[in-house]
């Protein structure tokens, strides 16, 4: 059994359905590309971020620090002095001694206190949610 369809072409009533069905799932792909074609590339435009938490250490933490490193390098330069004064009969040795003692000192405590403030700043910039809330009634 043979039914014209609207565009005159004889096709059986299946063969017409399962036409039918593809042109509905094509029109709809197209109006869904369309739809992506016409939406907005930002879809949170209204949307603020939060001001960001100021991380880093206090300033008299930084100043402790900067004293810290000089006096790293001047007891490490005091050091240095002593073993190459002992290593050595000249003033050269001790010389030597003083300065790689001195370098060796500011940048090992510069280490430490630079971790030490990038610590510091990440405690004071990380809160924990339950401690900004106020305290709940059990």
């Amino acid at each position: 059994m043979d039914i014209e369809n609207d565009d005159g072409s004889g096709e059986s009533g299946e063969a017409a359905a399962q036409s039918d069905e593809r042109r509905r799932s094509t029109d709809s792909t197209r109006s869904a590309i369309e739809a992506a074609r016409n939406a907005s590339p930002m879809p949170f435009e209204n949307l603020v971020a939060p001001k960001p938490i100021d991380s880093s250490p206090p300033e008299p933490a930084r100043w402790l620090a900067f004293a810290g490193v000089l006096i790293g390098g001047l007891l490490g330069g005091l050091i240095g002095f002593g073993v190459g004064d002992l290593m050595g009969g000249t003033d050269a040795w001790a010389a030597i001694g003083a300065l790689l003692g001195g370098v060796g000192g500011a940048v090992g405590v510069g280490i430490i206190a630079q971790l030490t403030l990038r610590a510091m700043g990440e405690w004071n910039a990380v809160h924990h949610p339950e401690a900004t809330e106020p305290a709940k009634k059990r």
